[in-house]
Formats: structure tokens, C-alpha cells, sequence
């Protein structure tokens, strides 16, 4: 197996149940808390990747097998990482790395489950997320300081500020302290707090209500959002907002939404 190449389906590592528009992706190595091992990510990237061309797929819920999230990489001898030449690791770090790029690329919205804890790269697969829900029981660090690494590492210091501010940010990643998730809901990072059960239930809420919006409309607004938390300026945000709606206004998904608004019924959209 090449350990640097995409590895497509059957996947080993991780489930994907396809509910019609929706995809519901798994974390399937409960015995080892979910750690990510070299063929995980590699599965990880190819899903995905693909999603870029999978449009009829409009939601993604990410959620993990077993009592914990993701621990993070699986440090185990087995898959010890290899550092003994600067190009060797780079491509190792990489593989996790990518993961979280090609996440927030993809056009699809994604909501995560969480419990247990997310430690280092699990930390970053959730906060890769549009959406975060967390059990009672869930925390989240950023774990690589306390092994020795920089607390900065895939993505995670380009996210997290974003997501709870830089004071928040530096306190998690100078430290890597556990963010439970009461305060995690205090700081805005997690939408809601509850049973498993409840947070399917909430997340099929938020399904619902996404998949009553216009194809080009939701993907568009992940878009928009990526792009103008780095805004140089409010002109530019609102440039790109001005593109985004023209785009969306002569589209033939408006007027379904305009005509279902108006008769008082649920838009019919096509798969764009």
C-alpha cells in the first residue's frame, strides 16, 4: 500500500451511510479510541476529496464509533512516525494536515458529533466543522504541546482563534489544557450539550432545515463564510456577497424559492 496515496473505498477505517442528500461518516476504530493510523487519514482525504465532485451530496455528519471522538494520531509502535529526514515528515504531517484543508473546501456544510474526548488531530477534525455538538462528557484539547510538539499543528491555530478569540486561543494551545464542553457551549464553540441520542436528534433538526435551502444557496454561504472570516476589509466581504447573490438570483432555485414562499409550500429544488 502506498501510505502517501488517497486510498479510495472499500474503506477500512471509517463508515459513510448515505441517507439521500445527506452522508452520515463514521470514525470506525472504537478499540483504539479512534486514533487516526496512517490508512484512516489516507480514507479520510479520499472522502473528502470526492465530495468536490459528489454535489448531490449536501450535508456531511461526522461522528465516531465507540465512547471517544478521536484521539488524536496513533502513537502506537506500529505507527510510529518517522522523522528521520525533513521530506519523509513532511509527508507524514501532511497526511492529517490535508485532511483538514480538504474539509473546509469541500462545499458540503459539515456537523460534527463529539463525545469523549478530541485530542490533538480530533481536536482539529471538529473544528474543521461548520457545526460542533458535543455529550456532556466531551473535551477537547489540543494535545501536541504535551508531547513535546509546537501547540500550533494542523490548522488548529489558524481555527480556533477564529472560532473563540486569540486570549481563549493562546490559553488552549499554550497549555494544552482540556476544554470541556460547559464552557465550550459558554464560548460559543459548541452549539449544544446533551445526550448522543439528543444530538442526532438536533442534528437532523439542522439537516432539515439546510435541506430546505437552495442547493447553490447553502454552498455558496459555506463559501462566503470561509472567505470573509479573512476579509482584508468590509468592502471586500460585501463584493463577494454581491457576486454570491446575483449568482444565486438568476438561478432557477430563486424562483422555486420565490413561488414556494409565496404558495405556501416546500421549494422543490433540483440537485445543482
Amino acid at each position: 500500500m502506498n501510505l502517501f496515496q488517497p486510498k479510495p473505498p472499500p474503506y477500512q477505517f471509517i463508515k459513510v451511510e448515505t441517507k439521500k442528500n445527506v452522508e452520515w461518516l463514521t470514525l470506525n476504530r472504537p478499540e483504539s479510541l479512534n486514533a487516526m493510523n496512517p490508512e484512516m487519514m489516507l480514507e479520510l482525504q479520499h472522502y473528502f476529496e470526492s465530495l468536490q465532485y459528489r454535489q448531490e451530496i449536501r450535508i456531511v455528519v461526522l461522528k465516531a464509533q465507540g465512547r471517544v471522538f478521536c484521539a488524536g494520531y496513533d502513537m502506537s509502535d506500529e505507527h510510529g512516525v518517522d522523522v528521520s529526514s525533513a521530506p519523509n515528515g513532511m509527508r507524514i504531517q501532511q497526511r492529517v494536515s490535508r485532511i483538514v484543508k480538504l474539509m473546509r473546501d469541500c462545499p458540503q456544510p459539515i456537523i460534527s458529533i463529539v463525545q469523549g474526548a478530541a485530542c490533538g488531530g480530533g481536536f482539529a477534525l471538529a473544528l474543521a466543522s461548520d457545526i460542533r455538538l458535543v455529550t456532556p462528557n466531551a473535551k477537547m484539547n489540543a494535545a501536541f504541546i504535551k508531547i513535546g510538539l509546537s501547540g500550533c499543528d494542523v490548522g488548529v491555530s489558524y481555527m480556533l482563534p477564529r472560532l473563540v478569540g486569540a486570549s481563549i486561543a493562546s490559553e488552549l494551545l499554550l497549555t494544552g489544557d482540556f476544554l470541556h464542553a460547559d464552557r465550550a457551549k459558554e464560548i460559543g464553540l459548541v452549539s449544544k450539550v446533551d445526550s448522543i441520542e439528543a444530538l442526532h436528534s438536533e442534528a437532523n433538526n439542522f439537516i432539515e432545515k439546510m435541506l430546505n435551502t437552495s442547493p447553490m444557496g447553502l454552498r455558496l454561504t459555506k463559501s462566503g463564510l470561509n472567505s470573509n472570516i479573512d476579509a482584508n476589509n468590509m468592502d471586500s466581504a460585501i463584493a463577494l456577497e454581491d457576486r454570491q447573490q446575483i449568482l444565486c438570483a438568476t438561478s432557477e432555485d430563486h424562483k422555486e424559492a420565490i413561488n414556494a414562499f409565496l404558495n405556501k409550500r416546500p421549494p422543490n429544488f433540483k440537485d445543482q
